[in-house]
């Protein structure tokens, strides 16, 4: 650590031991610069997917906007620079993440402390300094540097694929003890929600980041509580059945489990040192669970965990030595069996106090020099299970690239889906006597057509018509098809007309039962109907009557027909037809 950084962690030293002149939470972690830029992009997104409907954004709006807003808050001059468009929207919902997410930027510790005069002369930094340190453009490593000028060979590949796991396994290990100590940082929990996979991806984490907006709490206090209802159960704490997170009970119970699991390390071990070396080896075990021991992600997370606990114990010696130092020449302490309850009360402050130390060593890190592997790298992430931010936060439903359609025009498109449909045949049952005729709206129409049909071709066949008789046995069809169910038969008759086409017309089944002797050559009608006429019998001679009196006889015969086949019912039948009519 050089001596810049270590300016920058005095300065976070200052805010930790004045944390109520910074914070509601002493527990506030601390946004580092590539965090800063991340939290820039995802509050872009938001205001793109506002005013455009697309929650995404290029690279370079993000780096200008990135450049603007770091001149903004430093009050430097930005008189060459464009603002950007939705610049104060996009400011707003900057400072609105960080504040849900209980974090502080750097640049904002750095204010807070020369304004609270607690920084003298000599510690303060130089704002263009600490432009340049948030930049990436101070503190460039000359073995990064030299590394991007050689050309590439597959050492020089394989070096820098080693790099990448190296630093994607820092990020898994730090964001699980950064929400182990602030469990409203979002951006940790979209990093590990399913790192190892858990079956939670991009579908999970919208639905649970909806339900955190409508709720107002964060990602995995959202988590929590729903996984407390469900365990719970009761008629008045029960989720819904339609909860959308139902579907990810498993996944969002191991996940919640695991963190209690890191919680109760912290609480039950009053040591430190031990406690740190615990969490540590078991955030390690569950990373590398289910993964091959030759994986470069499990050797990754093995060198990172070790590092990190060497870390830790230093950081608790250096605590021990300054608290050595400030109480010499001071009476002792009383000792802890004074209060019952001495051991509960304090047990795991110093290992939070210990990580949040670790942690804001890594927040003053210098930023990654490839923002757009930062940002952007899913190919790299994906090979290890694992989604960027920025895919996490959008929803799955993709955008065509314009705003939604009017409600009129969805609901109007919908309609007319519906009235395409292919209306479905019905499906009749053993009681298919007993339901509504379908024809029975439409059968006047069909009695019409016919008799006008046959009256036009042989108008001596009046008497047919009047016998409920539609065919004739010269104009019969010796191919109808006969359709049989328990109650009827569904007989079809062809006729032609003068223009030579064929028409076939369904009798209607409350009609007489007719069945046709094709053999006889005869056209055989029931008890009600008049006596059936043979093929060869003489014809009488065509009547002179008006159509009108033709239409009435035909209604009236109708109405005979019907009436004479409701008198036919058998005892009960009446009762079970209105039952089961539709």
């Amino acid at each position: 650590m050089d001596a810049f950084q270590q300016k920058l962690l005095n300065l976070i030293r200052c805010f930790r031991r004045q944390w109520p002149s910074f914070s509601n939470s002493e527990r506030t972690t601390v946004c580092g610069a590539d965090c800063m830029l991340m939290v820039v992009q995802l509050s872009m997104a938001e205001i793109n997917k506002q005013h455009h409907g697309d929650f995404t954004v290029s690279l370079s709006d993000v780096l200008e906007t990135w450049k603007y807003l770091l001149h903004d808050k430093l009050g430097l001059s930005y008189e060459n620079m464009k603002e950007p468009e939705n610049y104060a929207e996009l400011k707003k919902a900057y400072h609105a993440f960080l504040e849900r997410s209980n974090m502080l930027d750097l640049i904002d510790i750095c204010q807070k402390c020369y304004g609270l005069g607690l920084v003298s002369e000599d510690e303060s930094i130089a704002p263009v300094l600490l432009l340049e340190f948030i930049s990436g453009i101070m503190n460039v490593h000359e073995s990064n540097g030299a590394l991007l000028s050689v050309p590439s060979t597959p050492v020089n590949r394989h070096g820098q694929e080693n790099v990448k796991v190296t630093i994607l396994a820092k990020r898994c290990v730090c964001s699980y003890l950064s929400l182990l100590v602030n469990s409203k940082d979002d951006l940790a929990s979209a990093r590990i929600l399913n790192v190892p996979d858990r079956g939670l991806g991009r579908e999970a984490f919208t639905n649970l980041k909806h339900a955190s907006q409508q709720k107002k709490m964060s990602i995995f206090l959202m988590a929590t509580s729903f996984i407390r209802t469900v365990e719970l159960g009761g008629r008045g704490c029960a989720s819904s059945l339609f909860d959308p997170l139902r579907v990810h009970v498993k996944g969002l119970s191991d996940f919640v489990n695991f963190i209690d699991k890191l919680q109760e390390i912290v609480g039950e071990i009053l040591n430190p040192r031990i406690a740190g070396g615990r969490i540590l080896s078991t955030v390690k075990m569950h990373l590398i669970k289910g993964r091959s021991n030759g994986d470069p992600f499990c050797q990754a997370v093995e060198e990172v965990v070790e590092d990190l606990d060497l870390k830790i114990k230093n950081i608790i010696d250096s605590q021990h030595e300054f608290l050595t130092a400030s109480t010499t020449g001071v009476s002792p302490a009383r000792p802890k069996l004074h209060s019952i309850n001495h051991g509960t009360v304090y047990c795991g402050r110093d290992t939070v106090k210990a990580l949040l130390v670790l942690l804001d060593e890594e927040a003053v890190n210098p930023p990654t020099q490839n923002k757009a592997e930062l940002l952007y790298d899913d190919e790299s992430l994906n090979l290890f299970g694992i989604t960027s931010v920025l895919t996490l936060f959008r929803s799955p439903a993709q955008s065509n690239g314009s705003s939604p359609k009017p409600l009129r025009q969805r609901i109007q498109k919908s309609m007319d889906e519906r009235k395409n449909k292919v209306k479905q045949p019905s499906i009749k049952s053993q009681f298919a006597c007993t339901y509504k005729n379908e024809l029975s709206e439409i059968k006047g129409q069909h009695f019409l057509s016919s008799s006008q049909i046959a009256t036009s071709i042989h108008p001596a066949s009046e008497q047919h018509v009047q016998a409920g008789c539609l065919t004739e046995g010269m104009n019969s069809c010796p191919d109808a098809p006969v359709l049989g169910t328990i109650s009827e038969n569904v007989h079809q008759t062809r006729s032609y007309t003068d223009m030579g086409k064929l028409s076939c017309q369904p009798k209607d089944k409350n009609s007489k039962n007719e069945q046709m002797d094709l053999n006889n050559d005869k056209v055989i009608c029931d008890k009600e109907s008049e006596p059936s006429l043979q093929k060869n019998t003489k014809r009488p001679k065509t009547s002179n009557k008006p159509q009108k009196e033709l239409n009435s006889k035909i209604s009236g015969k109708r109405k005979h027909c019907k009436t004479a086949s409701k008198n036919n019912l058998i005892a009960g039948q009446a009762k079970l037809t209105n039952f089961f009519r539709l």
